[in-house]
């Protein structure tokens, strides 16, 4: 007998014809790339959900014995007075950690002890609110503001904004738009106003921080990094094009009252010594505001806020973006007390006319 030819493919059958071979690779290539497809498909889901996912809830701390929770009216903060009538009203700004955490606590204890009423906003990531910080309406401050001049035991005449980061970007542009703002204090600030901070924005750029009537305000977007982890090169090589994209940049001119600014050089967040002194010199050439600004050449993006100690986790975990815990609370105890000096000299007298 003699043995039959057994093809590759059916195991000793009958060999195939060229056509059912081609048939069997066409079969081959639809499921492969099916299984290609179904894998793009899959990681595009994964990254429009990364995307578009609701941001983690922020710490809301609670007001504590000397203040109270205010949710109403649009609002949602930690109200803490003074107790004492017609005394000046500050609205206290957190950064992109959102929510109402216990740093800007601090400090508003510390501003009411000094004899101030202090409305510590949150502005995202708050009940209410956006939970990520893009298109945030500027008119939520304003309402903040509003609600401070209602308030009895406030001088309406004698407001001001204290921001750190974000919140001090906010604050410097909120002061050119809200008139009888009489002073800023901007810790870590920015001379122009970024893209939002959100997978959206940050991946495809010309979606604004901030928001006015429902327009975005103009806003930079991030420029490319350097391969690191480090966000500072995005925020340096943005700037770097700012002359292309000159309506980004906050008008800080616009503001009549007086400015407090305080960074640190080793700021490795983004560039908040370089974006001060920008804001310095466009106040100078314009003649207004006033302006004090106060660098620490060893601290970082932890360079303002209430004094603690280097050992405490709060500095620990700020010397990881720029500068040690020992020179960010150095700074800090240095500055702390001009920030208040700063606010005493401004509010105390009525205002010029």
């Amino acid at each position: 007998m003699v043995a039959r030819r057994g093809s590759c493919c059916d195991g000793g059958g009958p060999p195939l014809s060229a056509w059912g071979r081609r048939s069997i690779m066409k079969r081959r290539w639809k499921i492969a790339i099916g299984v290609v497809l179904f894998l793009v498909v899959a990681a595009g889901g994964l990254f429009a959900w990364n995307l578009l996912k609701p941001a983690k809830p922020a710490e809301i701390v609670d007001a504590g014995t000397t203040g109270r929770r205010i949710d109403e009216g649009g609002l949602f903060a930690n109200y803490f007075t003074a107790g004492q009538a017609r005394r000046p009203g500050i609205l206290l700004l957190g950064g992109s950690e959102g929510g109402l955490g216990k740093d800007l606590k601090l400090q508003a204890l510390l501003l009411q002890k000094a004899g101030y009423n202090v409305l510590h906003l949150g502005y995202f990531n708050v009940p209410g609110k956006h939970s990520k910080l893009e298109r945030v309406p500027l008119e939520h401050f304003y309402r903040g503001l509003d609600w401070l001049k209602a308030r009895p035991e406030v001088d309406g005449t004698a407001l001001a904004i204290v921001g750190y980061s974000k919140g001090a970007e906010a604050a410097l542009l909120v002061a050119t738009r809200y008139p009888g703002v009489r002073a800023v204090v901007a810790g870590m600030p920015s001379n122009v106003v970024w893209d939002g901070l959100s997978g959206p924005a940050i991946l495809f750029g010309g979606i604004s921080s901030w928001s006015q009537g429902g327009t975005p305000v103009p806003s930079l977007a991030y420029g490319s990094g350097d391969g690191s982890k480090d966000l500072l090169p995005v925020f340096v090589n943005a700037l770097a094009e700012l002359g292309k994209h000159p309506e980004t940049e906050i008008p800080v001119e616009r503001f009549a009252g007086r400015l407090l600014m305080v960074c640190g050089e080793r700021d490795l967040l983004w560039p908040s010594c370089p974006m001060g002194r920008a804001v310095e010199a466009r106040a100078r050439k314009a003649g207004r505001p006033a302006v004090q600004l106060l660098t620490y050449p060893e601290a970082g993006h932890a360079v303002m806020g209430a004094p603690l100690p280097p050992e405490h986790k709060t500095m620990r975990h700020w010397a990881t973006i720029g500068g040690t815990a020992q020179a960010n609370a150095a700074a800090r105890a240095d500055s702390w007390p001009k920030v208040v000096a700063f606010l005493d000299a401004t509010l105390a007298n009525p205002p010029a006319p």
